[in-house]
């Protein structure tokens, strides 16, 4: 029997974004600093924001060790939020939060997540919700000006 070909999908977009993950590293004018840590499986990551005037993400970044599933969810949020508006990343939270949870089915509600859909599965798992979500609740802490955040 063959795999479920968005299973595949999966893997290869996690494997891809673990290996090369996107705005990786900390830079020098970030305005809103926060590390998550998932005391359940030691992941640890720190979310570097600058957010201009406007209230626009103008730059974002991670760096932190964590599982695949943890650093690709950190690579495709930084991907997601960079040029959106405090508001519009805090909706896009609230929408991945219910999509990781299975509250949201991306396929019969509307949304704005785009390629993060590719998580949409991952509710089937309890103990990998809170690797993806990891890097949100330190998006979300940043905002907040939480210096850490932990998922427990």
């Amino acid at each position: 029997m063959s795999a479920h070909p968005h299973r595949e999908l999966y893997q290869q977009v996690i494997l891809e974004h673990n290996k090369n993950p996107r705005n990786y590293g900390p830079f020098p004018e970030a305005t809103h600093t926060s590390e998550g840590y998932n005391p359940l499986c030691g992941d640890h990551l720190k979310i570097f924001l600058k957010i201009g005037e406007d209230n626009i993400i103008d730059r974002v970044s991670f760096e932190g060790d964590g599982c695949a599933i943890s650093r690709a969810s950190a690579s495709m949020m930084t991907t997601a939020i960079q040029g959106k508006t405090v508001p519009e990343t805090l909706a896009l939270f609230e929408e991945f939060q219910n999509l990781v949870t299975g509250k949201l089915d991306p396929d019969r509600q509307p949304h704005h997540l785009g390629k993060l859909t590719i998580f949409s599965g991952i509710w089937q798992f309890p103990s990998r919700v809170k690797c993806a979500i990891l890097s949100w609740h330190a998006l979300k802490g940043a905002l907040e000006r939480q210096a850490s955040v932990s998922t427990e």
